[in-house]
């Protein structure tokens, strides 16, 4: 694409004449704005960092035009015509460079961003001296119409010639003294005038009308001409950065084909067949482990080596699975659901130690998500919502709400938290151990939405004070039963008095300091760590 920088250097070197006509600088068919920007930088502090400032084209043709004066004379000549000067350090390197002595610059910035020049229409020879406001309108009407009356002229009968009987003598019309007068003034008319076209006095007073169509017919061809744009033009826009809009739809194809979530791909589920492969052709499955561990004897005895006895009551191993259900001791539902996985698989034993094939799903299925769930207030006056839950769960650090509705921030329906869970080093906000993980955190502001396997992987809630935060809930919304299934949790300000249903109620109460942030941390993390133990106890096959 042209720039304007090396089109100044091409006229330059070339001796091209350089236009300037309605505070546009013309080269040729394109024209910039005489303020426009080159990608020449300025010399000064801002170069080698982020405020880059650029010289304008109207500078860099001003010194062109003074390259005679010393750079004082130069400066104040400048300033008088209220134009930018080019600065001492950058003067002899930039003339050098329009001058064509060298080849390239280093104070030219490649990636800086250029304007896309104007294309500049052809006019016709004729209309060069002539403004576009000036010109008569001609109609369609008035063309056809001069047309018509010179195809009537060439269609028209030739005058009768002249006869002899029809000459008659001058001296018989006239005195000799008024054709002596007449003789004297052709001959001083012919001296000082040209002799004229034949075809000049045939036309007479169409000839102006032919102009007339002339000039339409041009006009109407340069109207409907299109402007020329190359291929490299066509791609530039001012609007639009082009990486900051592909970077975007790579990283979206990208994260779809490495099975992020988000861009979920199927998954082809391949059954062995009913024999057995060679051993050189068995391949590692992280599924299918036990293929490659040795056969455990136990000599005849139905010996179940991977089962334990975990989470049963001594009456029902006593009495095995087959006591009727009125002697069963209740279980927690999560125990239960084990069992049930147990019982499915055939093996008794604990989560922990069922093998890697069992926790697939069948074909087909869907596997059950094993992310928790946390609950915050909806209400505007929550010092914890969509906004900042992210800044104050995730980084650890208090962020006014008002003062991410002023940076921009945009309320999600429900936020995904990745909580960095490793060693810290001293010194260090975000663990930097290569044993460092990351566990996904979904949050949501209303519960309403929620489903019933939805519920089951809630595991705190942040609590506002009233009792009606609670309304259609499970356990008929009673804060007593919520808060002994789920972990419980009050923000408030250590200044703030304690609401008095908070005070009544199990819930763990968090106290913020308004003005010293460097405190946050420490609260937040008891936060993760309360939440850890009450995971641990009850919601052991969730991910955390």
């Amino acid at each position: 694409m042209a720039d304007p920088l090396s089109l100044l250097r091409q006229y330059n070197v070339n001796k091209k004449e350089i236009i300037e006509r309605d505070n546009q600088i013309i080269f040729g068919e394109f024209s910039w704005p005489k303020n426009v920007k080159t990608n020449y930088l300025m010399w000064g502090p801002g170069k080698e960092g982020g405020n880059k400032e650029y010289y304008t084209l109207e500078c860099l043709l001003f010194i062109l035009k003074n390259i005679h004066l010393t750079h004082p004379v130069y400066v104040r000549q400048a300033a008088a015509h209220n134009k930018p000067a080019v600065r001492r350090p950058d003067r002899k390197e930039l003339l050098a460079y329009l001058n064509g002595e060298t080849v390239a610059c280093a104070s030219i910035d490649k990636s800086a961003p250029l304007e896309i020049p104007t294309q500049v229409k052809r006019t016709h020879d004729n209309e060069a001296g002539e403004s576009a406001a000036k010109k008569p309108r001609i109609e369609e009407t008035h063309v056809q119409k001069v047309r018509e009356q010179l195809a009537a002229r060439l269609d028209a009968p030739k005058e009768a010639s002249v006869t002899v009987d029809n000459i008659k003598s001058l001296s018989e019309a006239m005195s000799v003294e008024k054709i002596a007068a007449i003789k004297a003034k052709r001959l001083a008319k012919k001296r000082t005038t040209i002799k004229s076209n034949d075809y000049s006095d045939t036309l007479g007073v169409v000839g102006s009308d032919l102009r007339a169509i002339l000039d339409y017919d041009v006009n109407h061809i340069i109207s409907r001409e299109r402007q020329w744009r190359t291929r490299t033009t066509v791609l530039q826009s001012n609007g639009k950065q082009f990486l900051k809009s592909i970077t975007a739809l790579l990283q979206g194809i990208k994260a779809r084909e490495e099975g992020r979530p988000g861009a979920p791909r199927p998954q082809l589920v391949v059954i062995p067949p009913p024999t057995a492969l060679p051993a050189q052709q068995a391949q590692y499955n992280r599924y299918d482990q036990e293929r490659f561990r040795p056969k455990e004897e136990t000599e005849g005895f139905k010996i179940d080596t991977m089962g334990t006895y975990h989470g049963m009551t001594l009456k029902s191993v006593t009495e095995g699975p087959s006591a009727p259900l009125a002697t069963r001791t209740p279980m927690h539902p999560s125990l239960q659901r084990q069992m049930q996985l147990k019982s499915q698989l055939g093996t008794p034993g604990r989560r922990e130690l069922l093998p890697a094939s069992a926790a697939r799903p069948p074909p087909g299925g869907k596997r059950p998500s094993r992310t928790p769930i946390i609950i915050i207030p909806a209400a505007a006056t929550s010092l914890i919502t969509m906004y900042n839950v992210k800044d104050m769960l995730q980084d650890h650090k208090f962020v006014p709400v008002e003062q991410k509705k002023t940076e921009g921030a945009v309320r999600e329906n429900e936020v995904l938290l990745q909580r960095r869970k490793g060693p810290w080093l001293p010194g260090d906000h975000v663990p930097t151990n290569a044993l460092t993980i990351t566990v996904p955190y979904r949050v949501v502001d209303n519960p309403s939405r929620l489903s019933a396997a939805e519920w089951d992987r809630v595991v705190a809630v942040f609590v506002q004070g009233p009792a009606w935060q609670f309304k259609g809930w499970p356990w008929d919304g009673n804060p007593v039963q919520i808060f002994a299934n789920i972990c419980a949790f009050h923000l408030k300000f250590d200044e703030m008095k304690l609401d008095a249903n908070v005070s009544r109620w199990a819930v763990t109460v968090l106290n913020l300091s308004r003005t010293k942030r460097h405190l946050d941390r420490a609260v937040l993390l008891g936060f993760w760590e309360t939440l850890d133990k009450h995971m641990m106890k009850n919601k052991p096959h969730l991910r955390f």
